[in-house]
């Protein structure tokens, strides 16, 4: 999800600051390129995970999962950590917030240009939906990277309110995944409008709907028609 929040502000980004490359580039065969980039490059990410991950037996005789580094276990597992807080989360959030602050910037730049109420209306709802898509981000990612980051620095001893702060962390930054969409639905006009369209239907649609069955309800009649006429024959034939 943090790849494709990525992908998606350089895709508006383009489509806002390069209208005319974006004709080329931004198309529905290279969208679905970028998504299976996306796939390949997260479950890339998971193998050393899914290749390290074993159980072992804690002092406490309690089985727990954990990931076999190789020796020496402690450097390998910081490595991880940096780079997991390097590549998952200081440079997504760099990529985001300077592809929506160029957006914003040439839109200004149009809005003065152009003097359109129209435009400024459009840049304050981008200003708006940039301010909290990333403020949303920053804020349920930042505690589980800086968790890690500290744990992965110093030794801290494990304990109940240890294991609640994890935990909470954790859902917190799951929570940024279910909200993305909820975020963009509700602050993307565009999206608002097509799903009123598609919860209910023009009337155009509708009138072709109901086109559509009178046809076939018209075509039904004959055939039924037919096949009284048939079976009246075949009685008469009887008799």
């Amino acid at each position: 999800s943090i790849f494709t929040l990525t992908t998606m502000s350089i895709d508006r980004y383009v489509a806002v600051c390069h209208p005319v490359k974006a004709l080329d580039f931004r198309t529905p065969r290279n969208a679905k390129i970028v998504n299976v980039c996306n796939w390949i490059l997260s479950s890339a990410i998971g193998l050393p995970v899914m290749f390290l991950a074993s159980t072992a037996v804690t002092h406490s005789n309690i089985i727990d999962c954990k990931l076999i580094f190789p020796h020496p276990s402690w450097y390998w597992d910081t490595l991880m950590k940096i780079c997991v807080f390097i590549f998952a989360f200081i440079m997504p959030v760099l990529i985001i917030t300077i592809c929506y602050g160029l957006m914003i910037l040439r839109l200004k730049s149009v809005r003065i240009l152009s003097g359109s109420q129209e435009k400024d209306r459009n840049l304050r709802r981008i200003t708006r939906m940039v301010l909290v898509v990333v403020s949303v981000f920053i804020v349920c990612w930042t505690p589980i990277h800086v968790f890690v980051i500290i744990t992965a620095l110093i030794n801290i001893p494990s304990s109940t309110l240890q294991t609640i702060t994890w935990h909470f962390c954790i859902a917190l930054g799951y929570t940024n995944s279910s909200l993305n969409p909820v975020l963009y639905g509700y602050l993307d006009e565009n999206f608002k409008r097509c799903f009123r369209e598609f919860c209910t239907p023009s009337p155009s649609v509708l009138e072709m709907q109901n086109s559509s069955r009178t046809g076939a309800t018209s075509r039904k009649f004959p055939q039924r028609e037919q096949n009284t006429a048939n079976t009246g024959d075949r009685s008469n034939q009887q008799v």
